[in-house]
């Protein structure tokens, strides 16, 4: 079955002065275009009824299904303006694979992954005069909800997709910063057969307490460390961690009970292009403490869509606080940085093919 998308373009768009001065310090998610898109879906009629539309409140029902069993995942993804003036999108394919991984874990309707793909760049098209200049982009949020209106413990029957999108502007003003972060001792993010591979809200609430606790002993992040031992870090609230150590090889957590970032497997394969060793292998926070302390490990960094990567400076917890390459930047991650976003930003050659042209 083929699913056409039916254009029905805002009657009172955004003026070019308004949107110019919102563009001029557009901060990070709170800012939205005039479209969004949306598909429906029930068991009757499979996926149906996609439109693009003005950006609106949506209308349910108080006994909606996912305002009472969280059956909800969303995908997160950015359009880049290059300097020849078109519109990239970074990996797509990648995120509409993982959506369909997160709707199968949560018993959900699948997407089919090109109707995702479309989906995404149909929002670009319609507001492409939303896309910031310099290093901005447009951050996509595709997400998906159970619209069934019942009461009782079963998979929706019926759901509604959406995309929504938000002009962005750089992570970070004057450079990445090395953040600091906060070891939970009292909360952990997932366990083996849990949803901790899956982008759903439920994860990220989850986290939200922990983040807190961070914030509130002076920290920019939370990293978890897993269920079972306490011991084995896992990822930060909301990015996969990296471990730089001092013969040039790269380590990350592996994947099961963490987020099969976007950014983390492209780094994976840009590090290993580079001739790097990396290994995805089990890291404890003990073995993080000491190798810090001896030199052995020279660099840590967190990685995501939002931020591409975040040096970590300084680890603080109940059993005292370590730095890392004396609290600053180091040269492996800043330079796989600068090589991802100029691959992004159409500024360096794709030669994986990551690069989806919009425009």
């Amino acid at each position: 079955m083929t699913v056409k998308f039916a254009i029905h373009p805002t009657t009172s768009p955004t003026s070019d002065a308004e949107r110019a001065a919102k563009l001029v310090d557009p901060g990070f998610g709170r800012i939205f275009t005039d479209h969004m898109a949306t598909i429906r879906y029930s068991q009757a009629n499979g996926w149906h009824d996609a439109r693009i539309e003005p950006r609106k409140a949506f209308a349910l029902d108080p006994a909606v299904a996912v305002l009472h069993y969280a059956q909800e995942i969303f995908e997160g993804l950015k359009a880049y303006k290059t300097d020849a003036g078109g519109v990239n999108l970074f990996r797509p394919d990648a995120n509409a694979r993982r959506f369909r991984d997160s709707a199968d874990r949560m018993a959900m309707a699948q997407l089919p992954e090109d109707l995702f793909v479309e989906a995404v760049e149909q929002i670009v098209r319609v507001d492409r005069a939303w896309m910031p200049g310099g290093e901005g982009s447009l951050y996509l949020r595709p997400f998906m909800i159970a619209s069934e209106v019942f009461l009782g413990v079963k998979p929706s029957g019926d759901y509604l997709f959406a995309v929504i999108a938000s002009p962005v502007g750089s992570y970070f003003k004057g450079g990445p910063a090395p953040v600091s972060i906060w070891v939970s001792e009292n909360y952990t993010r997932a366990a083996i057969g849990g949803t901790g591979a899956v982008k759903c809200g439920g994860n990220y609430a989850a986290s939200l307490r922990a983040q807190a606790e961070a914030i509130e002993r002076g920290c920019d992040q939370v990293v978890f460390l897993d269920a079972v031992e306490r011991k084995y870090v896992e990822e930060l609230g909301g990015m996969n961690v990296f471990f730089v150590f001092d013969d040039g090889s790269l380590l990350t957590p592996p994947l099961g009970t963490i987020l099969p970032g976007i950014t983390r497997d492209s780094i994976l394969a840009l590090a290993r292009k580079q001739g790097k060793i990396v290994r995805e292998e089990p890291y404890t926070i003990g073995q993080w403490r000491a190798d810090a302390a001896s030199g052995k490990l020279r660099e840590a960094f967190a990685c995501g869509t939002a931020a591409v990567i975040s040096p970590i400076g300084t680890v603080r917890s109940t059993s005292g606080d370590f730095t890392i390459n004396g609290g600053k930047a180091g040269e492996v991650a800043m330079g796989l940085r600068k090589t991802l976003v100029d691959i992004q930003y159409g500024r360096a050659p794709d030669p994986s093919g990551w690069v989806r042209k919009v425009f």
